[in-house]
Protein backbone atom coordinates (compact mmCIF):
# COMPACT_ATOMS: atom_id res chain seq x y z
CA UNK A 1 0.00 0.00 0.00
CA UNK A 2 1.31 3.53 -1.01
CA UNK A 3 0.75 6.84 0.57
CA UNK A 4 0.83 9.81 -1.48
CA UNK A 5 1.09 13.72 -0.15
CA UNK A 6 -2.99 14.11 -1.67
CA UNK A 7 -3.91 11.35 1.23
CA UNK A 8 -1.82 12.98 3.87
CA UNK A 9 -3.28 16.99 3.08
CA UNK A 10 -6.87 15.29 3.36
CA UNK A 11 -5.96 12.98 6.57
CA UNK A 12 -4.66 16.61 7.90
CA UNK A 13 -7.80 18.52 6.56
CA UNK A 14 -9.85 15.95 8.34
CA UNK A 15 -8.05 15.74 11.48
CA UNK A 16 -8.06 19.55 12.01
CA UNK A 17 -11.21 19.74 11.87
CA UNK A 18 -11.37 17.90 15.42
CA UNK A 19 -7.90 17.99 16.83
CA UNK A 20 -6.97 22.25 17.60
CA UNK A 21 -3.57 22.07 16.14
CA UNK A 22 -0.67 22.30 18.38
CA UNK A 23 2.14 23.98 19.10
CA UNK A 24 5.64 23.37 17.59
CA UNK A 25 9.37 24.86 19.44
CA UNK A 26 12.42 24.78 18.14
CA UNK A 27 14.47 22.78 19.84
CA UNK A 28 18.11 23.76 19.44
CA UNK A 29 19.93 20.75 20.94
CA UNK A 30 18.43 18.50 18.67
CA UNK A 31 19.23 21.16 16.15
CA UNK A 32 22.79 20.94 17.05
CA UNK A 33 22.88 17.29 16.94
CA UNK A 34 21.17 16.77 13.54
CA UNK A 35 22.73 19.68 11.79
CA UNK A 36 19.43 21.44 10.96
CA UNK A 37 16.74 23.37 11.97
CA UNK A 38 14.59 20.58 14.45
CA UNK A 39 11.23 21.72 15.10
CA UNK A 40 9.41 19.25 17.87
CA UNK A 41 5.18 19.10 18.51
CA UNK A 42 4.16 18.58 22.18
CA UNK A 43 1.24 16.11 21.19
CA UNK A 44 0.33 15.78 25.07
CA UNK A 45 -1.55 19.59 24.45
CA UNK A 46 -4.70 17.60 22.48
CA UNK A 47 -7.78 17.34 23.76
CA UNK A 48 -6.75 13.82 25.05
CA UNK A 49 -3.10 14.69 25.97
CA UNK A 50 -1.91 12.30 23.32
CA UNK A 51 -1.51 11.92 19.46
CA UNK A 52 -3.69 8.73 19.34
CA UNK A 53 -6.82 11.52 18.60
CA UNK A 54 -5.51 11.51 15.57
CA UNK A 55 -5.91 7.99 14.22
CA UNK A 56 -8.79 7.46 15.94
CA UNK A 57 -10.13 10.60 14.14
CA UNK A 58 -9.13 8.94 10.48
CA UNK A 59 -9.91 5.57 11.41
CA UNK A 60 -13.56 6.23 12.15
CA UNK A 61 -14.39 8.88 9.32
CA UNK A 62 -13.15 5.56 7.28
CA UNK A 63 -15.39 3.48 8.81
CA UNK A 64 -18.17 5.37 8.42
CA UNK A 65 -17.27 5.70 4.86
CA UNK A 66 -16.93 2.11 4.54
CA UNK A 67 -19.75 1.04 6.47
CA UNK A 68 -22.53 3.99 6.39
CA UNK A 69 -24.94 2.24 8.69
CA UNK A 70 -22.54 1.67 11.18
CA UNK A 71 -23.59 3.58 14.17
CA UNK A 72 -21.19 2.70 17.15
CA UNK A 73 -17.91 1.67 17.97
CA UNK A 74 -16.58 -0.56 21.12
CA UNK A 75 -13.05 -0.44 21.94
CA UNK A 76 -10.82 -2.46 24.86
CA UNK A 77 -8.66 -0.02 26.84
CA UNK A 78 -6.81 1.13 29.61
CA UNK A 79 -6.45 4.44 28.56
CA UNK A 80 -5.66 7.19 25.88
CA UNK A 81 -6.93 5.00 23.29
CA UNK A 82 -10.55 5.29 25.05
CA UNK A 83 -10.14 8.78 25.17
CA UNK A 84 -9.44 9.23 21.43
CA UNK A 85 -12.18 6.98 20.30
CA UNK A 86 -14.64 8.89 22.59
CA UNK A 87 -13.50 12.17 20.74
CA UNK A 88 -13.69 10.86 17.47
CA UNK A 89 -16.94 9.14 17.99
CA UNK A 90 -18.72 12.17 19.10
CA UNK A 91 -17.03 13.88 16.28
CA UNK A 92 -18.37 11.67 13.73
CA UNK A 93 -21.66 11.02 15.23
CA UNK A 94 -21.39 7.60 16.22
CA UNK A 95 -21.92 6.20 19.82
CA UNK A 96 -19.02 4.89 21.62
CA UNK A 97 -18.70 2.26 24.33
CA UNK A 98 -15.29 1.71 26.11
CA UNK A 99 -13.90 -1.06 27.73
CA UNK A 100 -11.62 -0.59 30.86
CA UNK A 101 -10.17 -3.72 32.58
CA UNK A 102 -10.97 -3.85 36.23
CA UNK A 103 -9.12 -2.48 38.89
CA UNK A 104 -8.07 0.61 36.13
CA UNK A 105 -6.55 3.69 36.79
CA UNK A 106 -9.81 5.97 38.31
CA UNK A 107 -8.37 8.87 36.88
CA UNK A 108 -8.06 7.40 32.78
CA UNK A 109 -11.58 6.38 33.40
CA UNK A 110 -12.75 9.59 34.39
CA UNK A 111 -10.86 11.42 31.49
CA UNK A 112 -12.32 9.13 29.02
CA UNK A 113 -15.93 9.41 30.99
CA UNK A 114 -15.51 12.98 30.64
CA UNK A 115 -14.20 12.68 26.83
CA UNK A 116 -18.41 11.65 26.23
Amino acid sequence: MRFNSEELFAAATLVHQVVPPTQQFPWPLLAQHAGCEVWIKHENHTPTGAFKVRGGVIYLSALKNREPSCEGVIAATTGNHGQSVAVAAKALNFRSIVVVPEGNNPEKNRAMVAQG
